[in-house]
């Protein structure tokens, strides 16, 4: 079968048309596929720095001091603490929060008078702010010592409960508080 040189094979025209025409597609969509990535990678870099200049940070400096409150391993629940509250007498309580080792509240008792209180974190009893001592100033330290504290010092009654800074057994450095009533540790931070 003889062709005529100025007209080509259909089959060898089919072949190399989608060949050409796929070739000239595939540099087409590369050169969008780079040009879209350089400008999608100017326009972040872009606002990047402008949302980065906006939330640049002031210059400033911040101290902290960290005491960690060991909280006893056998403390009782807020509401188990509400009811020895109560069970103390007490008819009312608000604003009840674990603060340096206790629990703090105000409370109101049978004669409406509202007072501060401290509750042990692991008894649950309540330590009235304008309650007296039964013991004095040596005879805490006398305890504390009994217990294996050492050098106790700046012993305080102040809201119902006596404070102290004292060595533990153990040799660190701790603030206490103590029961007025029996010498008791109620609560230990360690500095």
């Amino acid at each position: 079968m003889a062709t005529d040189p100025g007209r080509m094979d259909s089959r060898l025209v089919d072949r190399r048309v989608p060949k050409l025409v796929t070739h000239v597609h595939k540099e087409a969509f590369d050169m969008h596929k780079h040009t879209l990535a350089a400008a999608l990678s100017a326009t972040l870099l872009l606002a990047g720095g402008a949302a980065f200049a906006q939330d640049a940070p002031m210059q400033t400096t911040t101290t902290t001091t960290t005491t960690r409150i060991d909280t006893p391993t056998a403390a009782l629940s807020e509401s188990a603490i509400k009811a020895g509250i109560a069970n103390a007498g007490y008819q009312e309580v608000k604003d009840l929060e674990f603060e340096d080792g206790v629990w703090e509240a105000k409370a109101r008792g049978g004669n409406d008078k509202w007072v501060r209180i401290k509750v042990g974190p692991t008894t649950g009893k309540v330590y009235e702010a304008d309650a007296p001592s039964r013991l004095n100033q040596d005879e805490i330290k006398a305890k504390l010592t009994a217990q294996g504290y050492q050098d106790v010092d700046d012993v305080e009654f102040d809201d119902g409960l006596w404070s102290a800074d004292a060595t533990d057994p153990q040799g660190k450095e701790v603030d206490v508080l103590v029961d007025p009533d029996d010498g008791s540790v109620v609560a230990v931070k360690k500095d």
